[in-house]
C-alpha cells in the first residue's frame, strides 16, 4: 500500500509503498478513506517527543473493515469505522475504573504491522499509522459510524473533537451557567467551545491572536472574543463575568499556560488540554494557586471513552447540535501531505484532511 513515511525529523515525508501485514488476534484492517491532519501528528515529525523512524504518523482516521483477525467481536467486513490512537487493554485500574484513555497497558513498539518493501521495521506512529491506504489496529481503537456519514468530517471524531469536546464534558464537567474561557480558537479549541456550549456555559469566551479566528469561534458557540494581543485581556474576562473570573480555562500552547490561572475565579479550574513538546516549561507561584483554590488538571483525549462518546457525538452531528463539516478546511490527496501540513503549520486550517480514493 502507499503511505507517507518519516524517515527524519523535520523533514518532508515520502510517499512510497509499504508492507502491512494482516490482523493479529483482537485485530482489524481498515481501508481508510480519510485522516485529518492534527498538530500531535506534526508534533511527532518534527521531533518533539523523540521515537524511532522510519515511522508512519496520522491518527484521526475513518474507513471501511476489510479485514478481521481471531476474536474480535461485534464488527463486520463492511462496517465503517473511526480509527483512533485510543488503545485500551479493558483489565487495567483504569480501564477498569471507566478510564480507557489512561489506559495503563504499554504497546511494544516492536509490534508494528509495518514494514518497507525490502522488509526493514517501520513504527506504527500513535499506534495508528493512518497516514496510509490501510491500517491494521486493535479493535479498541475503532467505534462504528453511520455509513452514510460523510468521512472527511466523521474522521474528526477521533481526536481533534473527542480531545475539545471532552475536554469540557468529561474533564472539566462544564456546568449549565457557568463561565469558561476557551484560550486558542483552532481546530481543538472551536471543539472546547462547542464541548462548553453542549454542557449549558451561560459565558463562553474565545481568545486569541488572530481576529478571523475570533469570528469563527462565534460560529462554534463563543459568546465573546477577545484578542490574546489586546491590553491585559484577563481584565475583559473578569468585566465579562462580574468581576469574578471564569469558572474554567481550557487551554493548549505553552505560552498560554503561562498566563491561563489569571483569567480564573476563586476556586476556578484549568484544563490542560494541549500538548506541548518534550522540555518547555512554565513557572507558577504555588502560593497563588493555593490562596485561590485553583485546580490544573490533565486532560488526554478528552478522557474520552469511545462506546459512550461516539453514539453521542454522532447523535448531537445529526440534530444539528454538534458542527463537524464546518471544521474541515481543505481536503488534500495523499501525494499532497507536505503541502497540507505546512498549511496547518501557518494556521490557515481548522483540520486539513488527506482523502484517498
Amino acid at each position: 500500500m502507499k503511505a507517507a513515511v518519516c524517515y527524519e525529523f523535520g523533514k518532508p515525508l515520502v510517499i512510497q509503498e509499504v508492507a502491512l501485514r494482516t490482523p493479529k488476534l483482537g485485530e482489524v484492517e481498515v481501508t481508510l478513506k480519510a485522516c485529518a491532519i492534527c498538530h500531535s501528528d506534526i508534533s511527532y515529525a518534527q521531533g518533539a517527543w523523540g521515537g524511532a523512524l522510519p515511522a508512519i504518523y496520522g491518527h484521526e482516521a475513518a474507513g471501511i473493515i476489510t479485514a478481521l483477525g481471531e476474536n474480535v467481536a461485534g464488527y463486520d467486513i463492511g462496517d465503517t469505522v473511526l480509527v483512533t490512537l485510543l488503545r485500551a487493554c479493558g483489565r487495567c485500574v483504569s480501564c477498569s475504573g471507566g478510564h480507557p484513555a489512561q489506559c495503563e497497558t504499554r504497546v511494544r513498539e516492536s509490534d508494528s504491522p509495518l514494514r518497507t518493501t525490502d522488509d526493514q521495521p517501520v513504527q506504527q506512529g500513535l499506534k495508528t499509522g493512518a497516514f496510509a491506504e490501510k491500517a491494521v489496529v486493535d479493535q479498541s481503537q475503532i467505534a462504528k459510524i453511520p455509513a452514510d456519514m460523510p468521512l472527511d468530517a466523521a474522521s474528526l471524531l477521533s481526536c481533534g473533537v473527542i480531545t475539545g469536546v471532552g475536554a469540557a464534558t468529561n474533564s472539566a464537567k462544564v456546568r449549565p451557567g457557568s463561565s469558561v474561557v476557551v484560550i486558542g480558537a483552532g481546530g481543538v479549541g472551536l471543539n472546547a467551545i462547542q464541548g462548553a456550549a453542549i454542557c449549558g456555559a451561560a459565558t463562553i469566551i474565545a481568545i486569541d491572536t488572530l481576529p478571523e479566528k475570533l469570528a469563527t469561534a462565534m460560529d462554534f458557540g463563543a459568546t465573546h472574543g477577545i484578542l490574546a494581543t489586546s491590553e491585559k485581556p484577563h481584565r475583559q474576562v473578569k468585566r465579562l463575568t462580574g468581576g469574578r473570573g471564569a469558572d474554567t480555562v481550557l487551554v493548549g500552547a505553552t505560552q498560554a499556560y503561562q498566563t491561563a490561572p489569571q483569567y480564573l475565579c476563586v476556586g476556578g479550574t484549568m484544563v490542560m488540554v494541549g500538548m506541548p513538546p518534550s522540555g518547555e516549561k512554565v513557572t507558577y507561584e504555588p502560593v497563588m494557586v493555593a490562596a485561590s483554590s485553583h485546580k490544573m488538571i490533565g486532560s488526554n483525549m478528552g478522557d474520552t471513552m469511545l462506546s459512550r462518546d461516539i453514539p453521542y457525538l454522532i447523535e448531537l452531528y445529526k440534530q444539528g447540535r454538534l458542527k463537524l463539516d464546518e471544521l474541515v478546511s481543505r481536503r488534500y490527496a495523499l501525494e499532497d501531505i507536505n503541502e497540507a501540513i505546512a498549511d496547518t503549520l501557518a494556521g490557515n486550517a481548522r483540520r486539513n484532511v488527506i482523502v484517498f480514493e
